[in-house]
């Protein structure tokens, strides 16, 4: 497993003094606004929050600084369905590792539909080894959105590899999760670092890992059980009619 130091990416700078309005998107994020530096897991970041904090924006502006296709996939992608990312990775300084990855992925669930075009784009205009047959070699499109998932997971991730997820989880059953962590467990104990955004109560409860909390004052480091996840789903579970007659008797 990686140790100290030896991560792809150590931590993310904002380059603050090159920025002229902090009132303009996307630095006027809670998550971005006061923001200096991000220090990274050697193995597992988990970057948490509400939504519209401005988490998914950063992860995209460190997927972008590396060198990743702002809609996804490996570096060797390049389509662009739509030109809607931010310019964020401008004001970015990745501080890397002494190690170089062997591989690498960015997901994002919200495009990842484009990226299952691509492929077939690519593959239908190539006389060479298809693409697919490295996510498992059956179309992305011809699974359900939770099974390409798992497929990308399971046949393109490798060792020794930097993956950068935006909400893996959002197409996922909890059992699927779950089998996602056994899967991140394997490749971290060989050689791999992730740095993920997620709503999911499941996932950030990987061990030895660096969870991040943005709100609207910023972020703070915190331990699992402190995460508004999982305090919320704590008290759903635990009491779920309680909960549902506060819901349901609330005038929002």
């Amino acid at each position: 497993m990686l140790g100290e130091n030896q991560q792809y990416i150590r931590s993310m700078q904002l380059r603050r003094h090159e920025i002229n309005d902090y009132e303009k998107y996307p630095f006027c994020l809670p998550a971005i606004h006061d923001l200096t530096e991000l220090h990274f897991h050697p193995r597992v970041t988990f970057i948490v929050g509400e939504n519209g904090t401005g988490k998914s924006t950063i992860l995209e502006a460190i997927a972008v600084a590396w060198g990743f296709n702002p809609e996804g996939g490996t570096i060797n992608f390049s389509f662009s369905s739509r030109a809607s990312h931010s310019n964020l990775y401008e004001y970015v300084r990745l501080i890397k590792g002494v190690k170089k990855p062997r591989n690498g992925f960015f997901l994002r669930a919200e495009s990842f539909y484009n990226l299952s075009t691509n492929i077939e784009e690519l593959d239908a205009g190539s006389g060479g080894p298809s693409i697919i047959s490295s996510y498992g070699g059956r179309s992305l499109h011809e699974q359900s959105h939770g099974e390409a998932f798992f497929a990308t997971f399971n046949h393109r991730f490798g060792p020794q590899g930097l993956y950068i997820l935006d909400e893996p989880e959002a197409a996922l059953s909890p059992l699927r999760q779950m089998a996602i962590i056994s899967r991140l467990h394997n490749l971290v104990q060989r050689n791999s670092q992730f740095i993920i955004a997620t709503h999911s109560p499941i996932l950030m409860a990987y061990p030895d890992a660096a969870i991040l909390q943005f709100n609207q004052n910023g972020f703070t480091e915190v331990e699992y059980e402190q995460t508004d996840h999982f305090l919320i789903m704590k008290d759903f579970i635990n009491n779920p009619q309680k909960m549902l007659k506060i819901l349901m008797d609330s005038d929002c």
